[in-house]
């Protein structure tokens, strides 16, 4: 019986092996399949991989037919959506967006924020949707003119003299402090002269301590400039330089193109505003070659309108001031001297076009209609008084005796040109003058 029961163990156990053997499959592994097309395009023919990208390729083609189409059927106005982008140099570029992508607003400073063309350039980037910091030391700047502007969030103004080193997050800098008027310039040449420039390497000790010898005559066109300069840089902020027409002198070239380099005179009274402009157009082409900064230069021409200071030695603003105070008018030398005259809202479309443009200039920003002293004051008489006379003085030293700008270059490359005649604008600046003189 031990033997049988050993015995039947044993068939047992063998046909349960016989049954595991008989459950293994002769092929372990599917064999593969031969190859009969190459890795790329068999990857491609699995799981339909062709036809989502064939759909992609369609959906991104319709995407960029359509889009021309509903950018002109939305609203049209002058600044296109854009985008900020950073290349391997840390500058912010312009891209264009889809319509209805919303951008982040662009932060920007403007130096002289508070002045005449200053504020009203605020005016135009705060409607635009930037975020603006305004810096000005209210040497020739007024709180009234950005009044309107406190209590908004996007709105900010610093009580500060750039030639003081400043730090500040920004994507956009704008630099317009400096006097522009002579009476103002002419106050302190000294101060004028430095003003437009300012440093941030080891020379800052030198200017510093010239600075202190100076006392208060050490502001406006060097050291602001250079200030700027060296904040752009570290931030890597687009930084636009208003220089002047005053750096084409007493031109021997008529009308002046950008490609003039000018007849100045360099010891003259008025060589502290003249020479310290061309000094920060160097530095700005300096920085942007050397520094890799980018920057753009515009040359304003005469410019007039609502918030100019009264009795600052400008033109237009002389004339209109007299004539309200039912003064003479007063021309220095025969009038026969000319100049051209744009409209302050002119500029500063000319000014936020060139900011945003790719092109670094300089670039000419005035109104080509040229006018003497004597026209000049006959416009204003109609304007205001035709009763009103004119009382002849002295000319000024080093006075030019024509302006008028070439302005093909912003023509063709920036698309701008001034829109608003003398007489369209000079009632607007009236108005604003006739308020004011009376609250005097």
């Amino acid at each position: 019986m031990k033997h049988l029961y050993k015995q039947t163990g044993l068939n047992h156990l063998k046909r349960r092996e016989g049954d595991a053997d008989d459950q293994i499959p002769t092929h372990t592994r599917t064999p593969r399949t031969p190859k009969t097309l190459p890795r790329p395009l068999n990857y491609l023919l699995r799981e339909q991989r062709l036809l989502f990208v064939f759909v992609g390729f369609l959906l991104a083609t319709t995407f960029f037919l359509v889009q021309p189409a509903l950018l002109r059927l939305g609203p049209v106005g002058p600044n296109p959506l854009l985008l900020l982008n950073h290349n391997s140099h840390n500058h912010r570029h312009l891209l264009p967006v889809p319509a209805g992508v919303r951008v982040p607003p662009r932060r920007v400073v403007v130096t002289g924020g508070a002045g005449f063309v200053g504020s009203h350039l605020v005016d135009k980037l705060l409607s635009r949707g930037d975020d603006v910091i305004v810096i000005d030391n209210f040497f020739t700047g007024r709180k009234e003119n950005l009044v309107h502007h406190f209590g908004n969030p996007r709105f900010e103004l610093i009580r500060h003299d750039v030639v003081e080193p400043i730090l500040l997050e920004v994507d956009r800098i704008y630099h317009l402090a400096c006097p522009a008027s002579p009476v103002h310039y002419k106050y302190n040449p000294i101060k004028t002269i430095i003003s437009s420039s300012s440093t941030e390497r080891n020379d800052t000790h030198y200017f510093m301590s010239l600075r202190s010898k100076l006392n208060h005559g050490y502001k406006t066109n060097v050291m602001g400039t250079l200030n700027m300069l060296g904040l752009a840089k570290r931030i890597g902020a687009r930084f636009l330089l208003t220089s002047t027409s005053e750096v084409y002198g007493d031109p021997l070239v008529h009308p002046q193109k950008e490609t003039y380099w000018g007849n100045v005179n360099p010891i003259g009274v008025r060589s502290c505003y003249d020479e310290g402009k061309r000094t920060a157009e160097t530095l700005t082409m300096d920085y942007h070659r050397g520094a890799d900064v980018e920057v753009r230069i515009a040359r304003i021409f005469n410019t007039y309108g609502p918030r100019m200071c009264i009795d600052d030695g400008r033109v237009v603003s002389n004339f209109v001031a007299q004539a309200i105070r039912k003064q003479p008018l007063t021309v220095y030398g025969d009038g026969k001297q000319t100049r051209s005259f744009q409209y302050v809202a002119d500029l500063v479309d000319g000014l936020m076009a060139l900011m945003e443009s790719e092109h670094v200039g300089p670039f000419n920003l005035g109104n080509p209609g040229e006018f003497t002293m004597l026209e000049l004051a006959e416009v204003v008489k109609d304007t205001i008084d035709p009763s009103a006379t004119i009382e002849f003085k002295e000319n000024t030293a080093d006075d030019p005796h024509m302006r008028k700008p070439d302005i093909t270059k912003a023509k063709e490359l920036l698309h701008w040109e001034p829109k608003i005649s003398l007489r369209e604008g000079l009632p607007l600046m009236v108005s604003d003058f006739q308020k004011r003189v009376l609250e005097e």
